[in-house]
């Protein structure tokens, strides 16, 4: 099985197909499994490669370091497989861990798609404003509610509870989750002159497609691309557009 035993924690990854490296890193409501659509999409195309956060999927977190060592984490399994420079696909909480990564080496991202999150980015006031509305609106939503949009919920009850189903598999809830990583200014992930996009599906409520697209406009030619019908999870919920469209960008360099 693919693990890496990084000092008392066990980390376990995944590598698919063959081509140019993508690392994809989900959310608190996911792990490895959660990619399951992209795994079978881009496999024929990229490198395609999974990595369960300590303390979700099959990986451990013995020192209880949660969000603090997810870079750090990253780091060994790059340098374990030999990958030197990588474009990342970074959901939600995966974002995070994505933007400290380039922040701290930016030789070695090639593109940066950060999907349907704004972790790990320090928010101009006037955004982070909106921002707390946001939160404050959607604190006692369920947790199908907060990942799914509206359109999925009434559509698909199975991959519904497919989805909640594989959450369960994390030590970790939005809730439980420790430790603490860095925010960067968007002149700071600017400045690292590493390529970034977003992605975000239009019934999001986590982070609504207005304020994704303000912070997208401090990234000089950041490409958003907007996913019909999907919500926070558009990677799930609308595969076909998200793989397509993700895809298409991963595959343009400047």
């Amino acid at each position: 099985m693919p693990y890496l035993d990084h000092h008392e924690s066990r980390l376990y990854y995944e590598v698919h197909g063959s081509g140019s490296p993508v690392v994809l890193l989900h959310g608190v409501g996911g792990n490895h499994a959660s990619w399951f659509y992209q795994v079978a999409a881009w496999r024929a195309d990229f490198k395609v490669i999974l990595v369960d956060a300590r303390g979700f999927g099959k990986s451990t977190d013995a020192e209880l370091a949660g969000r603090a060592e997810f870079t750090n984490d990253l780091v060994a399994v790059l340098d374990a497989l030999d990958l030197q420079r990588v474009s990342f696909v970074a959901q939600s909480m995966g974002a995070g861990t994505a933007i400290d990564f380039a922040c701290r080496y930016p030789d070695r991202v090639a593109s940066l798609l950060i999907a349907d999150s704004l972790v790990g980015i320090t928010l101009p006031e006037s955004i982070a404003v909106e921002m707390a509305k946001v939160q404050s609106a959607t604190r006692d939503l369920s947790q199908a509610e907060r990942v799914l949009g509206r359109t999925h919920l009434a559509n698909s009850p199975a991959m519904t509870q497919l989805y909640l189903q594989i959450a369960g598999f994390n030590r970790y809830t939005i809730k439980t989750l420790v430790g603490v990583q860095p925010s960067y200014s968007p002149e700071q992930i600017a400045a690292t002159g590493v390529r970034i996009g977003f992605v975000v599906g239009e019934e999001d409520v986590l982070f609504p497609p207005k304020i994704v697209a303000d912070v997208c406009r401090h990234f000089d030619g950041a490409e958003l691309m907007t996913i019909a019908g999907a919500g926070h999870s558009a990677y799930f919920e609308a595969p076909d557009q998200f793989n397509a469209r993700v895809a298409n960008w991963l595959q343009f360099q400047e």
